[in-house]
């Protein structure tokens, strides 16, 4: 199963969580808090342990915009590495560049960062990157080159996001639009709705 092209808000509704995590799909799903489709509105079945390990799996894949391929493989490396999977798992999908982006403030949202690394408007130690899935080392530099610090919508995105806050294994210069990877992030500071001890259970079945 390849990446999910479809409307993010129909994908929320369903799962019942604001994977897009943006404002606007969240007062969408308050104002249709059901899922979508003719018989949205009734009440749900129970679903089975498998059916909730499932829509775990679901939500974490598509939190970070991934093929279903690419997110087995992902795993598959945490399951090798030390340390517990679930956190080595969520650390890994933490450190793809195009999530970076994102959590930097450059990008709105994952999938916009996804396009804004694909279309080589960001660089990785003064180097162009368009790989997404390509993995942050620590002290690694990120920027936005130089032809695209004038962007309207990346100007916006930082704009908006000096109101919030930086996760605090990044460092992000608003001015420059140059942002640094300075650790591995704890757990606690990986904040996803998402329960990933369901998702180790998925695929130890």
């Amino acid at each position: 199963m390849g990446r999910y092209r479809g409307p993010i808000v129909k994908l929320c509704r369903r799962e019942g969580v604001n994977l897009a995590e943006t404002p606007k799909a969240q007062k969408y799903m308050e104002r249709r808090p059901y899922p979508p489709g003719e018989h949205g509105q009734r009440r749900r079945r129970r679903i089975s342990d498998y059916g909730v390990r499932l829509r775990e799996k679901q939500k974490l894949r598509i939190l970070y915009n991934m093929s279903e391929k690419q997110f087995a493989n992902l795993f598959e490396e945490a399951t090798r590495r030390e340390g517990a999977t679930g956190t080595v798992f969520l650390q890994l999908l933490e450190r793809r560049l195009d999530n970076v982006v994102y959590r930097l403030g450059i990008a709105h949202t994952r999938r916009q960062a996804r396009q804004f690394v694909a279309h080589g408007l960001i660089q990785v130690n003064g180097r162009r990157i368009d790989v997404p899935s390509y993995r942050v080392q620590v002290g690694d530099q990120i920027a936005v080159v130089e032809k695209a610090k004038k962007n309207p919508h990346i100007r916006q995105n930082v704009e908006e996001r000096r109101r919030g806050k930086t996760p605090p294994w990044l460092d992000f210069d608003a001015e420059t639009l140059t942002g640094s990877f300075q650790s591995i992030p704890a757990r606690e500071d990986i904040v996803v709705p998402v329960n990933e001890l369901q998702v180790i259970e998925y695929y130890s079945r």
